[in-house]
């Protein structure tokens, strides 16, 4: 059955960020993107408030995109994807001056655990580029493995352990993938695919931790 996937764009007459709503089949996701510092603190302390009084450990989703290379050296991460619930942020830290507080205390909270396919190398590119440290981290297939006693899925993607763990398709174009992840203007297509790959990554860590 194929995928449903819309994004709307909800014009915000502000040049420091843009809110879009995002409908993955029946789930509506509300994606912030910005490089701005306060923007990016204000949404940390709205997810904190949100899930002040719900059970811990908070689970989050975490990505990062960079800008291909075929070269010696890495392009630096250009965006870093979070994702709680059906909030999303997209922070292009590429074009933030310094790192948000309330995000480098996010981060470091042990009682949070971040989630992702490939996330140690993901965290380590964090902190040797920007000096960010994400405390707690759990790698999405060595969960499932433990979880669900797949050996195989040690291997797996995030399109292949969204079908797994949840029975669901998502599509992920390989021209989006290598895409210009820098741009200071990221295009419709690029914020749904940050957004898909935060929202899908939570959604399965919630489902495993959850078993």
């Amino acid at each position: 059955m194929p995928i449903l996937l819309n994004i709307t764009d909800l014009h915000i007459p502000y040049y420091t960020h843009d809110y879009y709503d995002i409908t993955i089949d029946d789930d509506e996701i509300l994606t912030l993107r910005t490089a701005s510092i306060d923007v990016v603190n204000f949404w940390v302390a709205t997810i904190l408030e949100v899930n002040n009084r719900r059970i811990r450990p908070l689970i989050v989703g975490l990505d990062i995109e960079w800008r291909p290379y075929f070269g010696p050296k890495p392009n630096p991460v250009a965006t870093l994807q979070l994702c709680v619930g059906h909030r999303c942020l997209i922070f292009q830290l590429l074009y933030c001056p310094a790192a948000p507080q309330a995000l480098v205390n996010f981060l470091f909270d042990s009682s949070c655990t971040f989630v992702g396919v490939g996330i140690h190398q993901d965290v380590q590119k964090l902190y040797h580029e920007y000096g960010l440290t994400v405390s707690n981290v759990v790698d999405l297939r060595d969960l499932a493995v433990n979880k669900l006693g797949r050996t195989y899925l040690r291997y797996a993607g995030l399109k292949s352990l969204w079908r797994e763990v949840l029975g669901r398709e998502i599509e992920k174009p390989k021209y989006i993938t290598l895409s210009n992840w820098d741009s200071v203007w990221l295009n419709y297509a690029q914020i749904l695919y940050a957004t898909i790959d935060a929202f899908i990554s939570f959604e399965i860590g919630r489902s495993l931790m959850n078993l």
